[in-house]
This record gives C-alpha cells, structure tokens and sequence, in this order.
C-alpha cells in the first residue's frame, strides 16, 4: 500500500509522515529531499543554473538515496547540508526542471516497487503515484508554516529573520503552483488535513485513521 502526503512547505509533511510510517509499520521515502541533494549536487559542480540540460545531466550521474533516517548524496551523508537557507533557494532550480523531476520521479517509483510505503512531497498523489491508495494533503496558514520554518532553521544555528522565512516561503509556494511539471495541486481523491494549531501526534491521529479507512 502507497500513502502519499503532499502539501505546502511548512505544512509539516516531512515529521508527520515519518512518525506515520512508524505508526503503520510502513517504510518512508522523503521526496524533497531528494531535489534538495539534487540541488547540492548541482552546486558542488558550479553547474549553470539557467542550462536545465546541465543541471539535469549533473543529477542523473548523483546516486541520491533518500532512506528513514538520512540522505545520502553519493554515498555521502547530507542530511543536514541540505537543510540550510542557501539549499532552500536553489532547490527550485531542480524542483522545476522537468527532465530532473521525471528522472527523480522514475526513481521514486523504482524505491516504492515493492512494499508499503509512505512518501511526501508536492506531487506524490498527482503525477508521482496516481493510482496511490491513499492520498493527503496537508495544509496550514502561511504564517503558521512559516513560524515552524524559522523554529527549525534557529534550531539547526542558522540566522534569519521570521520575515524573510515567510516572503522566501511565499516565493516558493508561487513557484511550485505555477510551475508546468508536478505543479502543487491536491488530487482530486486527496483527503485534505489542516494542521494549524494541532501537535505532529494529534495529526498523526488524524491521518491514521484517514490511512486505516483506506485499506
């Protein structure tokens, strides 16, 4: 069975859908991080950010392994390099790149072949796993999304202000709805959550019941 969670940046797809997968006794696959290690792959080699052959190229050569508890950039652990503001900024150069996302799409589907997975990104209902059997998406107000940015980038030692977090997480949700590959849309079969104001358990809650009433 294939549980895809989608939804905006902030919306907390990324700590509920692993604490998710523990809960149902799935497995989990982290598909933004797997543009964000593309993104760093890219800018390890000075790729031209405008070439989308180039930076599509650099990115099928990566071997990007976006397993439970880290990401591997070949071979190497980037789980928190690809975390910073700068990965943040650039991971639209390959989130909007079509033949990077059908690539990274390819493999997404080639990691969930066999097993019971629970994915999250932004078009894991729509173009990655269509025929999914049980979609989410997850949504909260832009300023609650970004508040819960700003916390985790303090956390991780990096300095920016709430301000500038919101207006870079503006520029991203614009971005990732208009963009012409796996745009940000819910499925029409998605069973829509909003987060605002409830503790990662309390939406676990939710989406466990939302997962068992699938099977």
């Amino acid at each position: 069975m294939i549980v895809t969670i989608d939804g905006p940046a902030g919306a907390g797809k990324s700590l509920v859908a692993r604490m998710l997968a523990e809960r149902l006794g799935f497995r989990f696959l982290d598909t933004g991080a797997m543009y964000r290690a593309a993104a760093l792959a890219a800018l390890r080699r000075n790729v031209d950010w405008n070439d989308e052959s180039a930076v599509a190229a650099v990115v099928a050569a990566a071997k990007i392994e976006s397993l439970p508890d880290r990401v591997l950039l070949d071979g190497e652990d980037v789980t928190q390099a690809i975390r910073t503001v700068e990965i943040t900024k650039l991971t639209r150069h390959t989130a909007n790149n079509p033949q990077v996302r059908r690539h990274l799409v390819a493999l997404q589907r080639h990691v969930v072949a066999a097993g019971n997975y629970v994915t999250e990104g932004r078009d894991q209902g729509t173009v990655a796993f269509p025929n999914a059997e049980c979609k989410i998406f997850l949504v909260a107000s832009p300023e609650e999304r970004a508040r819960r940015r700003h916390r985790d980038l303090v956390a991780r030692g990096e300095t920016i202000a709430l301000e500038e977090v919101l207006a870079q997480q503006t520029e991203r949700d614009q971005s990732d709805s208009a963009r012409a590959a796996g745009p940000l849309i819910a499925a029409p079969d998605a069973v829509e959550v909003n987060t605002d104001g409830l503790t990662p358990e309390q939406v676990v809650d939710k989406l466990v019941s939302v997962a068992r009433n699938k099977t």
